[in-house]
Order: structure tokens, then C-alpha cells, then sequence
């Protein structure tokens, strides 16, 4: 017998029949002799409609206060999950973040798991019961308040879980059946993976890929997790995503295959370009224009700098497009002191990711890239590397056909489209 705990996101409990399907997967897996422990999302998009409403009565929510109505969604859904599952003849017990041991620090919105202490869950696990976690929140012990994770942290709730708990798989459904390499409602050809590193799928879902978040991803790999990328609509079996000497559950004892060059390639419409123009060319300027954006809360990507030929340079910096409009303003404020010309605001952009671990021993895995683009007629305009992932930012309009060119580059296509069961990607 395993303890398995399984995540639900909002599409998978988007309405009553989706909470009875996935309750009958709940009670399928534990009829299996298994102990469950499941950590579910809001229903739908009630997270966004609750955040809609408190921008209505008021123009900036109390942090606290927009905690205490956003961690509501996944109260309701909780409770009609156990309550979907008591009508089918078996016991389940829904618990709070707080009533679960999910302890945070104290930043409201966007808190971080300090420690979880599953007390109450044990004593449910150990009575027979299958436990329901809301997830997405804690509880400040110091404070003594209800605290939010911020996006995908219903994903870092279950993975929190399930180290605490020392399960032996975490599995997170989504409307999709497992990690593709690439999102399939942007090259329908993408191919369903069987097994991904953790190094590799960090990288994917820090360039855009949405199936699974980084910080859970993250948190896995720091604390042993093996996680299982299923799709709720679906029996088909997922992706596993491995940490550093961990088997592949499907894997024959003793097999030692190859592991793929390119294992995906993600795209990211999210992100803005700023480029400071005429700045200085003297030491120090770049740390002052860096320190400047890093105040205003902005999170830099990519960057370059531009040679100087006349005592003046332009850097360019990607920063989310939620952040550009502060980080611009914070600029525009310190222009006098830092001695730029002007300011240029780029929204129309797109970044193309290609992630692979065997960039590391194999050649030639950016000559196909920029092959593959040149052949499309399309232009670079910035370049960042890793040791397993090679990125660049192009025009938004391009993108879409770029990674379609890229994946086919990289023989990755699959012999037909993949299935997509709902729409969100979650």
C-alpha cells in the first residue's frame, strides 16, 4: 500500500459534475489499497472572480483582508470534495491550510512555506479517512493569520505535502496528460514525455511552460519528491518528473537508455523589453540602473549591452509585462542622476526557450536552432544561455511559427496531434 497525494486544479473542479469525476478518482485510487492525501485548487476561475470583486470595493484590497477572501475558494471546493466522496461510501476529512500544519512567513499574497506540520492529518490517515487540504494558503504563527501562496500554489501545497508526509508519489492533474515538449495549443504536434529531470522541467516552467510551476517543482527536487503529471479527464498515464538519482517507476530494472539531446521547447508571451538608451559608458552605471529597477519590484530575465563606439551604450533588459510599467517609471525618476537619453517600451515581443540536458555533452544544439530560424526568415533580437537551455526573444507575431520550425528542427513531432481534454493548461 502507498500514500499517494494528488493535486486538483481549478479546471478539474470547475463544477459539480468535474468535483464528482475527480471524487470517483479519489475513491478508484483508494478501493487500489491506497492512502490518499489530496490538495485541491479553487473551482474554476473563482480565485480571479473573488480578486475582480475586491478591486471593485476597493482600489487596493488590505493584503491581509484579500487573503482571508481569496483562500475562501478552496474552503468551497474542499468541502464538496469530501462531500462528493462521503456519498459514495467512504470517509474524507477536509482540512484548512492552517488546520494541515502549512506554516508560512508572514508576506501576504505571496507567502512561503516555512514548515508543515500534518498532525491532524496523520490522525485522519491513520483512522481510515481520505484527507482533502485546501490549497494555495497557510497560517503566520506569529501573526496568527490565513496567508496565500500566490500563483500555483495549490502545486507547492501538494508537493509540501507530500514531503512532510513522506509519500511516495505526488500527483499533480491538470487538463492535459502529462509534460509535453511543447504546449500543445502551440504546436499540436508535441509529444507526450514519459520522463522529464528536474533541472529540465525547472527550466521549461521558468520560460513559460504552465504545466506544472517552478516553485513546486523547486521544492520537489530540494526535499526528494518524485511527482506524476497526470490529466484528470483521462486514464492515460502521465510524465514523471525525477530528481537527481531517482528510477523512472516505469523504467525495466536495470535499463540504461540515452536520455533525448532537446527534451522540450516552451514559449513565453509574458515578457517586455525596456532598453535604456545613451547611457553613460563608465563603470557603475549598469549596478545603478539595475539597483533602480530591483527597488521598483520589477524581476529581470534577459539582458544586453550593446558595444560602445561613442562613450554611450544601450542595455536592454525583459522584465514580466505586470512589472514593466513600474519599472519604467522608477527609471524615468532617476534619468538625471543616471545620465540615459531615453527610455524604449517593447511589449510586441515573445521568447522562445529550447531545454535539454544532453546540451551539456552533445554539438550543435544552437547551430539547429539558428538554422531553423534563419530558414523562417526570423529575426534575434537578444540571446541568454544556461548549461541546458538556450533562449531568445523575437518578435511576438513570430513566436508561434518559430517554435513550430524549432520543434520540427529538433525531430521532435509527433506522428499526430495531441489531446487537450479542457482548455486552461491547469
Amino acid at each position: 500500500m502507498a500514500l499517494i497525494v494528488q493535486k486538483y486544479g481549478g479546471s478539474s473542479v470547475a463544477n459539480a459534475e468535474s468535483i464528482k469525476r475527480v471524487a470517483k478518482r479519489i475513491v478508484d485510487t483508494r478501493r487500489a489499497g491506497h492512502d490518499v492525501v489530496v490538495a485541491v485548487s479553487a473551482m474554476g476561475d473563482t480565485t480571479d472572480e473573488l480578486l475582480d470583486l475586491a478591486n471593485e470595493v476597493a482600489p487596493i484590497p488590505a493584503p491581509r483582508e484579500l487573503d482571508m477572501l481569496l483562500s475562501s475558494g478552496e474552503r468551497i471546493s474542499m468541502a464538496l470534495l469530501a462531500m462528493a466522496i462521503h456519498s459514495m461510501g467512504f470517509e474524507a476529512r477536509s482540512f484548512t491550510g492552517s488546520q494541515a500544519g502549512m506554516i508560512t512567513d508572514s508576506q501576504h499574497g505571496a507567502a512561503r512555506i516555512v514548515d508543515v506540520t500534518p498532525v491532524r492529518l496523520r490522525e485522519a490517515l491513520d483512522e481510515g479517512a481520505i484527507v482533502i487540504v485546501a490549497g494555495f494558503q497557510g497560517f503566520n504563527r506569529d501573526t496568527r493569520d490565513i496567508t496565500t501562496l500566490g500563483r500555483g500554489g495549490s502545486d507547492t501545497t501538494a508537493v509540501a505535502l507530500a514531503a512532510a508526509l513522506d509519500a511516495d508519489v505526488c500527483e499533480i492533474y491538470s487538463d492535459v496528460d502529462g509534460i509535453f515538449t511543447a504546449d500543445p495549443r502551440v504546436i499540436p504536434r508535441a509529444q507526450k514525455l514519459d520522463h522529464i529531470s528536474s533541472e529540465e522541467m525547472l527550466e521549461l516552467a521558468a520560460n513559460g511552460a504552465k504545466v506544472l510551476y517552478i516553485r513546486a517543482v523547486e521544492y520537489a527536487r530540494r526535499h526528494g519528491v518524485l511527482i506524476h503529471a497526470r490529466s484528470t479527464f483521462s486514464s492515460s498515464e502521465g510524465t514523471y518528473v525525477l530528481g537527481e538519482g531517482m528510477k523512472n517507476p516505469r523504467e525495466a530494472e536495470g535499463a540504461d537508455m540515452e536520455e533525448p539531446i532537446v527534451a522540450g521547447v516552451a514559449t513565453d508571451f509574458s515578457q517586455a523589453k525596456i532598453t535604456v538608451a545613451g547611457v553613460p559608458d563608465v563603470p557603475g552605471k549598469a549596478a545603478e540602473i539595475f539597483k533602480i529597477v530591483a527597488k521598483s519590484g520589477a524581476n529581470v530575465d534577459m539582458i544586453v549591452q550593446n558595444v560602445s563606439a561613442t562613450g554611450r551604450t544601450d542595455i536592454s533588459f525583459t522584465v514580466p509585462k505586470a512589472d514593466a510599467a513600474a519599472a519604467l517609471k522608477a527609471l524615468a525618476g532617476e534619468q538625471s542622476e543616471v545620465g540615459f537619453q531615453n527610455l524604449v517600451h517593447d511589449d510586441q515581443i515573445g521568447k522562445l526557450s529550447v531545454v535539454g540536458a544532453g546540451m551539456r555533452t552533445h554539438s550543435g544544439v544552437s547551430a539547429v536552432l539558428f538554422e531553423a530560424l534563419s530558414a523562417g526568415g526570423i529575426n534575434i533580437e537578444m540571446i541568454s544561455t544556461s548549461e541546458i537551455r538556450i533562449s531568445v526573444v523575437l518578435r511576438g507575431d513570430d513566436l508561434a511559427e518559430a517554435a513550430r520550425t524549432v520543434h520540427t528542427a529538433y525531430g521532435l513531432d509527433g506522428e499526430s496531434d495531441a489531446t487537450i481534454h479542457a482548455g486552461t493548461g491547469r
